[in-house]
């Protein structure tokens, strides 16, 4: 199956939610939209350090309950991914690209990363 473009609104949303995240104190290191072979859709893939100190759906929890409370609704939210920060696929992507000075907006695909082939990304912030 052919994969979508990732368009202007779907960017532009992934920043007004990490806006909300930020506000919220949550820390992200990683955060960018990609496609995985085993997806269909993009998915907003989120690493934080706070996140592997509590149970996966407990970190979902605080994203959701950090998007409730700033009145950025369901219907707006993406697919996201929250992933450990000792996940093979987020350490290589933090070695590869986490002493660049910025990785906001970059593009990058075609290529395996740690254990996982990516597609299509475009990237926020990798720290």
């Amino acid at each position: 199956m052919e994969k979508t473009a990732l368009v202007n609104i779907e960017i532009e949303r992934g920043a007004e939610l990490l806006y909300i995240l930020d506000r919220a104190g949550l820390q992200l290191n990683v955060a960018l939209w990609v496609i995985l072979p085993e997806y269909e859709d993009w998915r907003l893939v989120l690493t934080a350090r706070q996140f592997d100190k509590i149970a996966t759906r407990a970190a979902y929890k605080l994203v959701h309950e950090a998007l409730d409370t700033a009145g950025f609704g369901v219907e707006k939210t993406p697919p996201i991914m929250i992933m450990p920060m000792s996940n093979p696929f987020i350490k290589a992507l933090r070695r590869t690209f986490g002493k660049a000075r910025s990785v906001d907006g970059m593009r990058f695909g075609g290529q395996m990363i740690g254990d996982r082939f990516i597609e299509d990304a475009y990237a926020y912030r990798i720290s």
